[in-house]
């Protein structure tokens, strides 16, 4: 129940005393707790992210960091960055497979959780670890990598009334949370183009994501380097509710269990685009994971590691079927690149 719960109780004070909060702060609140609390992937956890399906996928971004950084010259010094890195599976495969070309860079993981940083060290045992990327190295080539970490932020949602548009806020109803519309007119902050829309449309924006996004963009463009993101969204601006909850990798209601479990919404990847030619480096993409992988040589690396294992190619056609397939990971998920503009353009992208 949520009265035993400190957060949802913690969360129910606040509204009694100041009325319903944002979805943005319910949002960053439960999160926060979340991954702050527990290590949410593989079987035993909520959800199971690509670096833990196949070591495939870890190994072709590492490779693709290699190329890139061959290409460019072998700038030194060099690092490699990811943002909420998990259990540091994809950057022990990456850094496995840069290390083949020669290219060894410094590793830095920006992540707060207290649990999953003991994961993570134990994966790549020389990491430094950031709370955000402020306090980044600020000198060398940075090789950013986003896996899921952009559809975790809080996003805002707006909501169409009888009264013109508002803020969707999460109010509680005998010590049950619910969203609500707020009182407060949110007109000017619609896109023109979709001000006139049905009653009851939603549409969402990440402010934080845009921000973050800026931010390591502007250190790419004087730094050098590059950075993907990879995530499940579309390209925007469009309508719709995509905030979702996982809960022992079963969609359940977001506003039920609040902190125990996996809360996202789909990555505008526009936005995101936008944010990052603002921060002044070149951008290719977005493009369906599958597509990506496939050009990168996701069925040849699969034909090799069958060769060596037979009796494991169910299991492994079954990984890359996964990754890359059209009816799973392959095509609700994108991937959007960065880089600075004296670099080569990236691989993947038919650029």
């Amino acid at each position: 129940m949520l009265e035993r719960q400190a957060l949802a109780r913690k969360l129910l004070r606040l509204i009694d005393a100041t009325g319903p909060i944002s979805i943005a702060a319910f949002m960053a609140e439960a999160n926060g707790h979340y991954y702050a609390t527990r290590d949410p992937f593989g079987a035993a956890g909520d959800f199971i992210t690509a670096p833990e399906i196949s070591q495939m996928f870890g190994e072709l971004i590492g490779l693709w960091c290699a190329d890139l950084w061959l290409r460019a010259g072998k700038p030194d010094p060099v690092h490699y960055v990811e943002l909420g890195p998990g259990r540091g599976t994809l950057a022990k495969d990456a850094l496995r497979a840069m290390q083949q070309v020669g290219l060894s860079p410094s590793v830095h993981f920006v992540e707060m959780s207290p649990v999953l940083r003991g994961l993570q060290a134990e994966a790549v045992a020389d990491a430094t670890f950031h709370n955000d990327v402020a306090s980044l190295p600020s000198s060398g080539a940075l090789l950013l990598i986003a896996n899921e970490f952009f559809d975790a932020l809080p996003v805002r949602q707006l909501v169409m009334t009888g009264q013109g548009w508002r803020e969707r806020m999460v109010a509680e109803q005998e010590r049950h949370f619910l969203p609500v519309a707020g009182q407060i007119p949110m007109d000017a902050a619609v896109p023109a183009d979709l001000r006139r829309a049905a009653v009851g449309t939603i549409l969402e924006t990440c402010p934080s994501a845009s921000a973050i996004m800026h931010d390591l963009a502007a250190r790419l463009a004087v730094q050098g380097g590059a950075m993907l993101t990879i995530d499940y969204g579309y390209e925007g601006p469009q309508a719709g509710d995509t905030l979702q909850a996982l809960y022992r990798h079963k969609m359940v209601s977001p506003f039920d269990n609040v902190g125990e479990q996996d809360l996202t919404a789909h990555v505008d990847f526009s936005a995101l685009a936008d944010a990052a030619r603002s921060g002044g480096v070149q951008v290719a993409g977005p493009v369906e994971q599958g597509a990506w992988l496939k050009t990168l040589g996701l069925e040849a690396r699969a034909q090799k590691l069958i060769a060596a294992r037979p009796d494991q190619a169910d299991t492994i056609n079954g990984q890359v079927a996964r990754l890359a397939g059209g009816d799973q990971m392959g095509r609700l998920f994108k991937i959007l690149a960065g880089y600075a503009p004296r670099w080569p353009a990236p691989e993947g992208f038919g650029l």
